[in-house]
């Protein structure tokens, strides 16, 4: 095993370990691409608006097994629109950033996410991640259980907390009220511009979801079937979260805190180029981390570029989650217990050595 030279962090900064990497293929990594950011944000929207009007073709021709079936599917979909958010918020998606800006409302209205909240928090994640309490997005030990699999998976099990939850959080946001120390941290009182544009976006999201709901009821006792466009606009969170909790889950879970290599405070694994894709191939974690411009559909390709450098990557969501029962049952006999990802001492892998075209 190759031990990394971790040099001290200037001014109190964290110097994260970042596998070195030749400029020209690392600026061919962080190339953007309109193109290639229309396929995954029109694809991932697209599929969404399919799944709805299916939804409520079927419900108005009272086709109930295919209403069911493409209900289902849409909040599969729809459920990753926080991925979405998060990749379009990093502004690497589209070369043209007004296309960013664009679809990343776009996602968060309908996945009723606050992004401005949202980045305000996440900045500061990649810039001190797993160091509490300059990072408090995410805090280990984190505990997954088989119950709240099921809890998330098909319809949430309390839909109604779900619902209470998304309406307290906003109004609160809304307010300009913000709390806990996370909150305090991220939107200090002393400069309250830089609340200003989280507050705007709630008091949109509520007045937007709020004629969803009226329209809604109006439709309902109009022609009936159409009530439907309620859970298919503004209830992404309450059904369907089955995939992207499965995935999502994976980040950090059992890996180490307060180090300064993501290789061990992130984790990396292989899916199918379905679920990657409505991923927003997040499942490259340690690679985005690590190189946080590089395209979301670029990661697979960084992924090559530095696997000689990384700890074994689970194949599939059975292998990721198999290794993260075994690490959470060390947990429960150890609650100090965190898992110490082996890494590699392998040769570099030369850009020529990865096809035609790889970048």
């Amino acid at each position: 095993m190759i031990e990394p030279t971790y040099p001290p962090a200037p001014n109190n900064r964290i110097q994260w370990y970042r596998t070195a990497l030749p400029k020209e293929v690392l600026a061919n990594l962080n190339a953007k691409s309109d193109l290639k950011g229309f396929v995954q944000s029109l694809g991932h929207f697209g599929f969404m608006v399919a799944t709805a009007t299916t939804t409520l073709y079927a419900a108005a021709h009272k086709m109930w097994w295919i209403m069911a079936i493409a209900l289902f599917l849409h909040g599969t979909a729809a459920s990753f629109a926080i991925n979405a958010v998060h990749e379009l918020g990093h502004k690497s998606v589209f070369k043209t950033q007004a296309l960013n800006q664009f679809f990343c409302r776009l996602f968060a209205f309908f996945g009723l996410i606050n992004h401005e909240h949202f980045f305000a928090s996440h900045m500061r994640h990649h810039q001190y991640t797993l160091h509490a309490p300059d990072d408090l997005e995410v805090v280990l030990p984190i505990k997954v259980l088989t119950k709240h699999f099921f809890q998330y998976a098909i319809i949430h099990t309390k839909p109604w907390e779900v619902v209470k939850f998304h309406i307290k959080h906003h109004t609160r946001l809304a307010r300009g009220r913000f709390e806990g120390q996370w909150e305090a941290t991220i939107f200090p009182a002393d400069q309250p511009e830089k609340a200003l544009p989280t507050i705007q976006w709630a008091r949109f999201l509520l007045i937007g979801h709020g004629l969803i709901l009226a329209l809604s009821i109006a439709l309902a006792i109009a022609v009936g079937p159409y009530w439907l466009l309620l859970p298919v606009l503004t209830s992404y969170p309450a059904y369907g979260g089955w995939l992207q909790f499965l995935c999502n889950n994976t980040q950090h879970i059992g890996l180490q805190d307060n180090v300064n290599d993501f290789r061990l405070s992130c984790r990396t694994f292989t899916l199918n180029p379905v679920a990657q894709f409505f991923y927003w191939h997040m499942n490259y974690h340690i690679e985005h981390h690590m190189f946080a411009a590089v395209p979301c559909y670029n990661l697979q390709k960084l992924h090559k570029a530095i696997q000689h450098e990384l700890p074994p990557t689970p194949h599939g969501l059975y292998a990721v989650w198999k290794e993260i029962a075994a690490i959470q049952r060390k947990q429960a006999e150890d609650p100090e217990y965190q898992h110490v990802a082996p890494l590699p001492g392998k040769e570099p892998v030369h850009p020529s050595a990865l096809g035609a075209g790889a970048y």
